[in-house]
């Protein structure tokens, strides 16, 4: 086998039913996937959800994760926000010539092991090679299939008056880690991604039934997304305090030096749920039990002033407008 991926990897040849059956299909083989095929038997509930995401960050690999990680986690997330439990995950590869087969080998030993550790199986894939300068060395395509074990409806038009913003963790390590692993920068030394299997800490909410409002993970974006995207449109509003929002001390100071705010920048293991009022000292006991929301904490009220709008009470005291992220917010970062 080759120390670099080739075109003729891709081409449907010799080299392709190597690269395949020697490399990747080795190491995503599992009992649900037995058999190098075009497509596996799934059993699947009479009540499923489905997404499909794709990966192309760059760096691949960064403090605390890379690609392959990334691609298992985030696709397993969406559907835990969905309210279902990911069981079934496909994968693309889009490589680039030249790309070393022993990233590749790394690369999907993380997936394994990702795949692993929130339970899902790969059962079917595709790869394509294409050509030197053409790719960003591998991107990655992904669907996962989750059987729906809350039966509630996640929907902002729901919300009422008084309703809780609770946010699982602390924001914004992932894009500025990501970013200082990019640039070099040395302000990026200390920091690590929060990548992460969401479906346990939203398995802790979904018995609260119709006290779960709303799950979103805050990726893209980041916080100030989601808020924006819950009230869009709606007649209540959402007052978030800054005092209440976990930020980490190294992401912080990272933010403020490359001024940014940690609010619009992605995360990958920390959702955004609104719970009512009267659930939100219990939502917030059972994230806590759980060691990735142990720092979890009721950020905001939804208001009925103003409409549409997420303001944020800042530490002394004056309020000022959230709004949608505008610009090229971090480009790649996942």
């Amino acid at each position: 086998m080759d120390k670099h991926i080739r075109l003729e990897h891709g081409s449907g040849g010799v080299l392709s039913r190597e690269l395949v059956e020697q490399i990747i299909y080795p190491a995503l083989k599992n009992a649900a996937y037995p058999a190098l095929k075009d497509g596996t038997d799934v059993s699947c509930s009479p009540s499923m959800c489905m997404t499909t995401d794709t990966y192309v960050v760059d760096p691949i690999f960064f403090p605390g994760g890379d690609i392959g990680k990334l691609a298992v986690f985030g696709t397993c997330n969406d559907l835990a926000v969905s309210g279902a439990r990911p069981q079934y995950i496909s994968l693309g590869f889009i490589i680039e010539e030249g790309f070393p087969v022993a990233d590749l080998s790394r690369v999907l030993s993380s997936i394994a092991e990702a795949a692993g550790e929130a339970g899902v199986a790969v059962v079917t894939g595709d790869t394509k090679v294409v050509g030197a300068g053409k790719g960003g060395g591998i991107y990655i395509n992904s669907a996962g299939i989750g059987e729906k074990c809350f039966s509630g409806d996640l929907d902002p038009a729901g919300l009422h008056i008084g309703d809780a913003v609770v946010l699982s963790g602390p924001v914004g390590a992932h894009g500025i880690t990501v970013l200082g692993a990019r640039e070099g920068l040395p302000v990026g030394k200390s920091l690590v991604s929060d990548c992460a299997n969401l479906f346990p800490l939203c398995n802790e909410l979904f018995p609260f039934g119709a006290s779960l409002k709303f799950l979103r993970d805050a990726t893209r974006g980041g916080v100030a997304a989601v808020l924006n995207e819950i009230v869009a449109g709606l007649s209540v509003g959402i007052l978030i305090r800054e005092s209440d929002i976990p930020v980490s001390p190294d992401v912080e100071a990272a933010a403020d030096i490359l001024g940014l705010n940690a609010l619009e920048v992605a995360n990958e293991g920390v959702f955004v749920a609104v719970v009512s009022g009267d659930a939100a000292d219990s939502a917030i006991s059972k994230l806590a039990g759980h060691p990735a929301g142990k720092e979890a904490s009721v950020i905001g009220t939804i208001v009925a002033d103003p409409a549409g709008k997420v303001f944020l009470e800042t530490r002394i005291g004056g309020k000022r407008m959230i709004d949608l992220p505008r610009g090229l917010l971090l480009p790649r970062i996942c």
